[in-house]
């Protein structure tokens, strides 16, 4: 197959992540052409002027909508793009150089409709950006649900860092309107149309998730609350893997109460985990300080997801209305 690869990259008010992304893009190794995608998702905060500054060095298209969340618009864009093979990138991500070399390897190799990549922290990444990250990407944490080569299911690319075929984009008809959890729907239904997906280690990206802690927690809560959704919607993809999170959080303040009545071993159970979390966070961050920030983002993504996860399923169970009036706020109406 003769690739030629479309990045696709919607864009909500951030000039700035959006320079950052399209210089790291000119500075790929790769010897053959490429095309860039950016749609302006309704942003008051324009990406045009900076988009202009790259029209002689990369071949680039811009287009503006308006709002309808991040899924339409890598629609919109894959509907524009010249390529036959689009990868979806978040606007907050840095590529490193052999990127489309490693993608294209792997490719050429084995070659597969749908690809997703892991990320990373750079160096100039604040101590925060690095604990939220491990905490997001670790196989300690959730990271291991999405699924990798030590995870525990297949894997389940994220549209942070998602390649996709035109054919498969074609068959399957692109991303939902919940969010999140418009990149498991569409992997889902890319694996019921017969399709399989993988993990290129080598094709990652440096992911910055430029939120505090309050953010972080929002956004976790948000896909705990997605998750039940999605099993209802995909009932065959169910696992019990999603509840914990939930049953860690239960434990937890269990632990805490037995604690008091004179039972020790939970909250011991518990000191081994979080002492084993801070020696791998140290020993992939050589840092005590981000260590340790390491625990608290664990702590918030465990609460967050774990709390929207039993709120989501109880209100699912429960109630006899359709999901997208349960939940209005994860859905963009088209």
């Amino acid at each position: 197959m003769n690739l030629y690869f479309s990045f696709v990259i919607p864009v909500y008010n951030r000039p700035n992540e959006i320079h950052e992304l399209l210089v790291s893009l000119t500075k790929q190794t790769y010897s053959k052409s490429f095309e860039v995608v950016i749609v302006e998702d309704g942003s008051t905060l324009s990406s045009e002027n900076v988009v202009e500054d790259f029209q002689e060095r990369l071949s680039i298209s811009y287009y503006q909508k308006d709002n309808s969340g991040p899924g339409d618009s890598r629609n919109y864009g894959m509907q524009r793009a010249k390529g036959n093979y689009f990868i979806i990138l978040d606007s907050d991500c840095i590529l490193p150089p052999q990127y489309l070399v490693e993608a294209e390897k792997t490719l050429r190799d084995s070659f597969v409709h749908c690809y997703g990549g892991p990320d990373g922290a750079h160096e100039s990444f604040t101590d925060v950006q690095k604990a939220i990250n491990y905490a997001m990407t670790s196989f300690l944490t959730t990271g291991g649900i999405r699924g990798g080569k030590k995870a525990v299911d297949k894997f389940q690319p994220r549209s942070f860092n998602m390649g996709l075929s035109k054919e498969v984009f074609q068959k399957v008809g692109g991303y939902g309107n919940i969010h999140p959890g418009e990149d498991p729907d569409l992997t889902i239904r890319i694996w019921n149309a017969g399709y399989d997906t993988k993990l290129i280690p080598e094709a990652f990206v440096f992911h910055k998730r430029r939120i505090d802690w309050r953010k972080f927690y929002t956004q976790v809560n948000k896909f705990g609350l997605v998750r039940p959704i999605l099993n209802k919607w995909h009932p065959e993809t169910k696992k019990i893997t999603y509840w914990f999170p939930t049953l860690f959080c239960i434990f937890f303040l269990a632990s805490i109460v037995l604690l008091f009545i004179g039972f020790r071993l939970p909250i011991m159970f518990l000191g081994f985990y979080f002492g084993v979390l801070f020696i791998d966070a140290l020993l992939k961050n050589k840092s005590f300080y981000i260590a340790l920030l390491s625990i608290w983002a664990v702590c918030i993504q465990f609460a967050g997801y774990g709390y929207g996860f039993i709120k989501s399923t109880v209100k699912i169970i429960f109630s006899n209305k359709d999901v997208e009036m349960l939940f209005p706020a994860l859905f963009f109406k088209k």
